[in-house]
C-alpha cells in the first residue's frame, strides 16, 4: 500500500504495552508520535471506544495510525478511521500480544481456555483481583465485594504471570504470587511464563512492510470503520 509511505506514523496504544513499545520505537528518521492510554479504560469497552476515538478525530493531517490494543471486549468495534489509515493487530485481547504470536494465544486458549493472565504492566497499572477486591471492599463493604468478585472469577482455573525476560520475572514474581494466593479462593493454579515481543516488533515494522503485512494486522482505509467481524479468522 504505497499511499501510505509518505504519510505521518501516530501511535496510540495501551500503556500496558509502554515498556515493550518502547524498544521499538523507530528509529529510522520517520515522523513519528505515540500516545499512551490508561489501562483502566478496558474495563468500560465504551470508555476505551470513546477515548481512541477522540484521539484518531484530533489528528489534524491523514496519517497512519498504528494502534496499540486488540480488540478488547469489542471496545475497538466501530471505530472510525476519518481521514487516517489505521493499522491494529488481528487479535481478540492483548494476551496475544503479550505473548508474541496469534498461533501461540489460540495454543494456550485451546489448552486452557479459563485463565487469567497478569503481566508487568498489569501490575504496575495495579489492576488485578486483588486490587479490584480492595477497591470494593472500601465502597461496598466486605460482604458485597466478596459477591461480586466470586461473580467475576470463580469461572477461572489457572492465573498465569507472562514476564518478557528473567529479571522481571524475579522482580514482579512476588507480586504475582501475592495475587495468586488471593485467587486459591477460586481454585486458581499459578503459572510462569516467558513472553515474546516479536509481536510488537512486527507492529513496529508493518509501517515500513505494509504490502506484506500478512494476517496478523488489519489495515483500515479512510473513510471506513473498524468492524469486530475483521478480527475472526
Amino acid at each position: 500500500m504505497t499511499n501510505t509511505e509518505s504519510l505521518p506514523i501516530v501511535i496510540i496504544s495501551c500503556q500496558v504495552f509502554q515498556h515493550l513499545l518502547e524498544k521499538h520505537i523507530p528509529d529510522n528518521g520517520a515522523d513519528c508520535s505515540i500516545t499512551y492510554l490508561d489501562y483502566g479504560l478496558h474495563l468500560v469497552p465504551r470508555n476505551l471506544k470513546e477515548a481512541i476515538q477522540q484521539k484518531i478525530d484530533q489528528i489534524e493531517q491523514p496519517s497512519l495510525v498504528v494502534l496499540g490494543y486488540g480488540l478488547c471486549g469489542n471496545g475497538l468495534d466501530g471505530i472510525q478511521s476519518r481521514n487516517n489509515t489505521l493499522l491494529i493487530p488481528r487479535t481478540d485481547d492483548c494476551i496475544a500480544i503479550l505473548l508474541g504470536t496469534y498461533q501461540r494465544y489460540k495454543k494456550e486458549f485451546s489448552t486452557n481456555p479459563a485463565t487469567y493472565y497478569l503481566s508487568k504492566g498489569w501490575l504496575e497499572s495495579a489492576s488485578n483481583p486483588l486490587i479490584q477486591f480492595r477497591e470494593y471492599e472500601e465502597v461496598y463493604g466486605n460482604e458485597t465485594a466478596t459477591y461480586l468478585m466470586d461473580t467475576q472469577y470463580k469461572h477461572y482455573k489457572r492465573l498465569v504471570f507472562v514476564a518478557h525476560n528473567l529479571v522481571d520475572l524475579e522482580k514482579y514474581r512476588p507480586q504475582a504470587k501475592e495475587i495468586a494466593r488471593y485467587c486459591e479462593r477460586w481454585g486458581m493454579q499459578y503459572e510462569e511464563i516467558i513472553g515474546s515481543d516479536e509481536y510488537v516488533r512486527a507492529l513496529m515494522e508493518a509501517p515500513f512492510v505494509m504490502d506484506h503485512s500478512g494476517d496478523d494486522f488489519l489495515v483500515i482505509p479512510p473513510g471506513a470503520e473498524l468492524k469486530q467481524s475483521l478480527f475472526i479468522r
